[in-house]
């Protein structure tokens, strides 16, 4: 997770720490009932966000026992970043979320950040036993004295289990398992288990790249590598960083994936790159030109974003999720009670192209469980002269919509836009003559919060087809667009001061809207 240093935050202490409900924040003063907190503007419906207060990454995500676990970064007494615990929610289905008690404090080693969690199958730690497989979290210690002091070694990586399902964790006494030699920055460690060579892989984030390790028992760690100082973009820290292995679409083949994100400076502030290689168990190999940058998301908001670990083989999916706000301006967007929400799970996948093996990413099926109204659109010619509007009344903001636009590659360009009656808009397309896809929020609502908010976001077309198959799920503060089934993908927040009511359909030359669903969605809350 990213570096955030608030010293009034430092001074109020790690011992202020609660229950959410019992931390005496104003904000719970206004609300009689839990399921009330869903009910505030801007709250998202069918996205995870905490009942209250702040949460920025994602980590620790294991499925076990018919649980998919997310743990995330989480202060339970500000709407902004302080102390850092591990917030915790169970979801079966991957789409309604249970809220449960923090699972782990900050202690006298610091603040815990971010970091991951594996089913321990054969007990090589010892914590439990092979008929009770401990939950092993693995995380950085984040000692805000010693970054106070100036010393560089004030991160370091620790352990805890759990032998309840995750509903309670016990800290290992020896902590720190990977002490750190004086690396400023030192920390997010995602773990895997590497069947080759039958030992623990652990890759941590270490300034402007990524370290190595390996064990046999999750608590002795020895270094083997690193990887990146001269690969990709180093405009801001490395962080959570995320390593996968996928067979590649159509090929007799897999690729090793490694996952890294940037805290500042990246693709329009924070961003997600990822590199595409090999993996022998002690050093990863980047195919592609070392210079070259790939993001996965091109949109502002889908950062620090990692994997469930334990998604059974009969499943066999990678599943994705990522926090949805960006450092430039998360601590300041217009919400009251609560800051920040996760981006829907996303299935990942590997393709190639020309220029190399790119990474789809597409909601979980899972979603459609949420349709409820559906209304088909029928095929409608789209051009200067024949603008095309339908009327989205009582839906609710709540959509997921699948459209096929024919004839995109000689329709000049093709936009759809959300309009609300305050000549709010939301708009997203392909610009054939750039072949580019775009979403722009630069009036879509509230944005005086932050100068860069009010923005276009674009990325290039890798598919060269004539048809553009588009994925739109809109929720009400945030939309995410699936260009291509997910070759390429943007995730923007919003802040409308009232619904978006109509949809319209425009291009300067004739295209065809030739298939087109709508869905209005349930909440996940009610």
């Amino acid at each position: 997770m990213i570096k955030k240093t608030f010293l009034l935050l430092t001074i109020i202490g790690i011992g202020a720490c609660g229950d959410v409900r019992d931390s005496g924040n104003p904000a719970y003063e206004k609300i009689s009932k839990p399921e009330d907190y869903y009910k505030e503007p801007h709250r998202p419906q069918f996205h995870f966000s905490p009942e209250a207060n702040w949460m920025n990454d994602p980590n620790g995500m294991v499925y076990f026992d018919g649980e998919y676990h997310l743990f995330y970064q989480y202060y339970p007494d500000s709407t902004v970043w302080g102390p850092m615990h591990w917030g915790h929610a169970v979801s079966q289905d991957l789409v309604r979320w249970e809220h449960l008690p923090i699972a782990l404090y900050p202690d006298e080693l610091g603040y815990i950040f971010s970091g991951s969690a594996i089913v321990d199958w054969n007990n090589s730690s010892g914590f439990g036993d092979r008929a009770n497989p401990p939950l092993v979290a693995i995380f950085t210690y984040h000692l805000p004295e010693g970054e106070q002091d100036g010393r560089n070694n004030f991160q370091y990586q620790g352990l805890a289990y759990s032998l309840d399902k995750g509903r309670t964790w016990t800290k290992y006494t020896e902590n720190p398992v990977v002490r750190n030699g004086g690396k400023r920055d030192f920390r997010d460690p995602k773990v895997i288990w590497h069947e080759e060579t039958e030992r623990w892989i652990m890759v941590l984030a270490v300034g402007d790249h990524v370290e190595f390790y390996r064990s046999k028992d999750l608590k002795t760690w020895q270094y083997l590598s690193e990887f990146g100082q001269n690969d990709g973009s180093h405009a801001g820290v490395w962080e959570c960083p995320d390593l996968i292995r996928l067979p590649v679409e159509g090929e007799d083949e897999a690729k090793w994936v490694l996952i890294v994100s940037i805290g500042n400076g990246g693709n329009r502030g924070s961003a997600t790159q990822y590199f595409v290689g090999d993996f022998d168990g002690q050093n990863f190999y980047n195919s592609h030109y070392p210079e070259r940058v790939i993001w996965l998301d091109h949109g502002r908001d889908n950062y620090a974003g990692v994997t469930w670990s334990d998604i059974p083989p009969q499943d066999g999916r990678k599943i994705f999720i990522g926090w949805m706000s960006n450092w430039d301006y998360a601590t300041v967007v217009p919400t009251e009670r609560w800051r920040s929400a996760m981006t829907l799970p996303r299935f990942l996948s590997l393709f190639k192209t020309v220029n190399g093996h790119r990474l789809r990413s597409y909601p979980v099926q899972e979603l459609t469980l949420l349709r409820k109204k559906a209304v088909e659109l029928n095929r409608q010619l789209i051009n200067v002269e024949t603008d095309w509007t339908y009327l989205l009344e009582g839906m609710e903001d709540l959509l997921d919509m699948e459209l096929i636009i024919s004839n995109v590659r000689n329709s000049g360009s093709f936009e759809i836009e959300l309009r609300n009656d305050l000549g709010e808009n939301l708009k997203f397309g392909y610009d054939d003559r750039t072949e580019i896809v775009y979403v722009d929020r630069s009036e879509a609502g509230i944005s005086d919060f932050h100068e860069t908010f009010a923005q276009r976001h674009e990325a290039p077309r890798l598919s060269r087809e004539g048809k553009l198959p588009v994925r739109v799920m809109v929720d009400k503060s945030s939309i995410e667009v699936f260009f291509d089934f997910g070759e390429v993908v943007l995730t923007d927040m919003f802040f409308a001061n009232a619904p978006y009511n109509r949809m319209t359909f425009r291009a300067p030359y004739d295209a065809v809207l030739a298939e087109g669903m709508i869905y209005e969605l349930k909440s996940i809350w009610r």
